[in-house]
């Protein structure tokens, strides 16, 4: 597999007053050419620090890194006539319309709707109907697509999209990311960023991301694989007092909240649902129930923090 992105070894950080902040700290990973590659962490994680560094708008303190073979540093002309790039914050023109937004986009790159209509097709139709109104006026799923339009206009070779559907409804994330795949086969490479474990899934690898670093990388279903300790999902009707109780109880690992559950990790790791149920039914009061799960990304997130 070819190299579309190289990140070696770099490192970010910002001085805010007299204290300097480690944005991102000694990164190393590589995305293929035609992989759909996620970075994943909440914010703060440095995701955005090094997006800004691979679209030549940030300078690292050290390390290098290349983009479809070109150096961030000494070829910034050469990236930024091949990728795309769609910032978390909406930042096209509020006061211009969906077309005129898009024909001020294709202009800067010298080319136009038209010559490149086949491959924002699936996406523009979606918008088509809206092209008179302001993009300001547009719903959040609607400005999301219109931003990944421009972004694709001139036909980059890889594609950078950051935090994409953060404040976005269920179901225009689920469109945006069948989109994603429309445009991984059209040979075009992704490095997208997200909060959202959930969408981790629906990546070819992932980099999980904590306060700059990257802690793992490897596919969903690698992650998750390393994930070998048996996971309870525990809740009672008093979830409150349950997750203090398991939280400071001597025999448990970790224990943190998980929509309506508790998921929970035992120190000693030969126990059986009996023997858990037994341990946990003084803590729980009335209304307990204790199952064995399979680990989710999250978990895995959660365990690596703890390491």
């Amino acid at each position: 597999m070819t190299t579309a992105i190289q990140v070696d070894h770099i490192s970010k950080g910002f001085t805010t007053g007299k204290e300097k902040v480690s944005a991102v700290k000694d990164v190393t990973f590589t995305v293929g050419k035609g992989e759909l590659f996620g970075l994943v962490g909440p914010d703060g994680a440095g995701k955005t620090t090094l997006f800004r560094i691979l679209t030549t708008l940030l300078l690292a303190d050290s390390g290098s890194a290349s983009v479809d073979g070109f150096d961030v540093v000494k070829d910034v002309q050469s990236i930024r006539k091949r990728v795309g790039y769609m910032p978390g914050k909406f930042s096209l023109y509020p006061d211009l319309t969906v077309a005129e937004n898009l024909a001020f986009f294709a202009t800067l790159f010298n080319t136009s709707l038209k010559e490149n209509y086949d491959l924002v097709r699936a996406i523009y139709h979606q918008i088509e109907p809206f092209e008179k109104r302001k993009a300001g006026a547009l719903s959040g799923g609607m400005k999301q697509k219109l931003a990944l339009s421009c972004a694709l206009i001139h036909r980059p070779s890889v594609l950078f999209l950051d935090e994409p559907t953060t404040g976005v409804d269920a179901v225009s994330r689920k469109e945006f990311w069948e989109l994603l795949r429309g445009l991984q086969a059209a040979g075009i490479s992704i490095l997208v960023s997200t909060p959202y474990m959930d969408e981790a899934s629906l990546c070819d690898r992932v980099a999980l991301m904590q306060e700059g670093k990257i802690m793992d990388i490897n596919s969903p279903q690698g992650i998750t694989a390393n994930f070998t300790k048996p996971l309870y999902a525990i809740r009672s009707r008093n979830m409150y007092e349950l997750m203090r109780a398991l939280q400071q109880h001597e025999a448990v690992e970790s224990c943190y909240p998980f929509g309506q559950q508790h998921h929970v990790v035992f120190k000693d790791d030969r126990l059986r649902p009996d023997d858990i149920r037994t341990l946990v039914t003084p803590l729980a009061g009335d209304g307990l129930e204790v199952e064995r799960i399979q680990p989710t990304i999250e978990d895995s997130f959660m365990d690596l923090m703890h390491q």
